[in-house]
């Protein structure tokens, strides 16, 4: 039986009200990408670009004129040494497991074509890389650091006006310890020194100022000060005096990364779990201190790196249909809590990953031999356009939550130039084979005090057979799981008048867009 509701609060208040007045506009590249450095030349490809790649962030570009933001580093930035004798890259991998089937490698050496091949990247990407902190080896740090300003400096970077926009020293040194990259004695104390030893030679090298377009990534630890028992915070490293160094004065930019929960162990993920709207909001909240204190520095904060389960996702959970209403959910609860960018980490053959950019040859779950697989997107990939289509391009869109007293039911406004535009509305009741009738959510709008009311609604849905899909999703009745990565299909919109209100089924999410 269809439940009902009436949502009326954010929708004719929040243009009277502070919610919007000190939100900044969202980005077109609120969602990003985080992608793991040891098989960059993959993604880019090397004597010409990966095509399905570079179509993949075009469709992004249709909809806001904003290529997604590129952030190349991750844990095997920590493992990055630079060679003239090698050409684009030399990688050691571990041996695959049935957790990690496509594992990082320990050991990756890279020449100057590892760096040149980012202009393959669409025109007017803006990129964060990582440069290797947990050597300790400040020549590697260089030889890098002159690699990478040579590639931004090449004619081919300039002509597409790709930018490097920040310079990231070291990934997760909180867990260095814990990675046996430094003894036991490791502490914030000795972070804070060493960074800004290296980044004040790599900020020297790259020939760093506050002026120039290229700045310093703040912290990237790997959790927040709520649940991070090693003392690192950015709240720590601000009291040590960290943007008062010559280096921290390059920092504009806090990052943190967070995962929902862990594989790492072959077990602990459910579905409905990561789906849970309470779930979402417990896990971006732990963050509000970070964020608080980022902010009152002057400071954005980021997202640097996430996705849904740690150690490349969980089978049968990142991998699916529930975990696209996850990442929709997730993306718009952050720019709640005043959180910029969210870069969702992506490596070959990872589960979680919102893009499989070439042929796998093994399982993502288990890594057994399968007929090869081209590449394709992922369930998640979808709720990332969504999300780009309710920022659209006007540049002024703002978000506010809607107040819904339900346990599953999430919505989100959009206002653009002040006035409402768009709306979102998620159901995360996670619908499995099996479960009988679907249910529906029934949501009324109420327009009361708004001035000027819509009459009718364009409604697009994200339809979904089943929580646990892996394929066969549709937007708005078209498909982006094509042999190019473009769209296909003809578009299905229902245009409905406002008084009719819109049903939201289990494992559903839609836009509506008002006129």
């Amino acid at each position: 039986m269809p439940r009902f509701m009436t949502v009326g609060y954010p929708l004719h208040h929040a243009c009277r009200s502070n919610r919007l007045g000190n939100r900044a506009p969202l980005k077109g590249n609120l969602v990003s990408l985080s992608i793991e450095q040891d098989r960059w030349n993959d993604w880019a490809g090397t004597t010409e670009p990966n095509s399905f790649f570079n179509n993949v962030l075009d469709n992004f570009i249709q909809i806001t004129n904003t290529p997604p933001f590129v952030r190349i580093g991750a844990d095997s930035e920590d493992h990055t040494d630079f060679s003239y004798d090698v050409e684009y890259e030399e990688d050691i991998f571990p041996p695959s497991s049935t957790i990690t089937p496509y594992p990082e490698a320990t050991n990756i050496t890279v020449g100057q074509g590892f760096y040149d091949i980012i202009s393959h990247l669409p025109n007017g990407t803006e990129v964060h890389w990582g440069l290797n902190l947990r050597e300790y080896n400040l020549t590697a740090a260089y030889l890098e650091t002159v690699a990478l300003m040579n590639a931004f400096s090449s004619p081919a970077v300039l002509e597409k006006h790709i930018t490097l926009k920040f310079i990231e020293v070291g990934n997760e040194a909180d867990l260095y310890y814990d990675n046996e990259g430094r003894n036991s004695s490791w502490n914030v104390q000795e972070y804070v020194s060493e960074w800004e030893e290296f980044a004040y030679n790599v900020s020297i090298t790259a020939n760093l100022s506050k002026l120039s377009c290229t700045k310093l990534i703040g912290a990237a630890f790997a959790g927040s000060s709520h649940n991070n028992l090693s003392g690192f915070s950015p709240q720590a490293i601000f009291n040590l005096g960290i943007l008062e160094s010559p280096a921290g004065q390059l920092i504009e930019t806090i990052s943190q990364h967070h995962y929902s929960g862990s594989f790492c162990t072959g077990s602990g993920a459910a579905l409905q779990d990561l789906m849970t709207k309470d779930y979402i909001r417990g896990n971006l909240s732990a963050f509000i201190p970070d964020i608080e204190a980022t902010l009152a520095n002057g400071l954005k904060y980021i997202l640097g790196e996430t996705n849904s389960i740690s150690c490349h996702g969980a089978p049968n959970v990142s991998n699916t249909a529930g975990a696209a209403l996850w990442l929709l959910d997730y993306t718009l609860y952050a720019t709640q809590v005043g959180i910029s960018r969210i870069h969702f980490h992506e490596g070959i053959g990872y589960k979680y990953n919102l893009i499989q950019p070439l042929t796998l040859n093994y399982s993502i779950l288990d890594g057994s031999p399968i007929t090869p697989l081209a590449p394709h997107v992922q369930p998640a990939y979808y709720a990332a356009i969504i999300v780009a289509e309710a920022i659209a391009s006007s540049g002024t869109t703002q978000a506010v939550e809607i107040s819904i007293d339900e346990d599953n039911v999430s919505g989100y406004a959009f206002f653009e130039h002040g006035s409402l535009s768009k709306a979102v509305f998620i159901n995360t009741v996670a619908y499995f084979s099996g479960a009988g009738a679907r249910n529906s959510t029934h949501i009324d709008f109420s327009f009361a005090g708004l001035g000027y009311p819509p009459n009718n609604t364009s409604v697009k849905a994200l339809k979904i057979g089943y929580a646990s899909d892996t394929s066969n999703l549709t937007w708005g009745g078209q498909t982006y799981e094509t042999s190019d990565g473009r769209v296909s299909g003809p578009l299905t919109v229902d245009v409905l008048p406002v008084s009719s209100g819109i049903d939201l089924q289990e494992t559903e999410a839609i836009l509506v867009t008002f006129s």
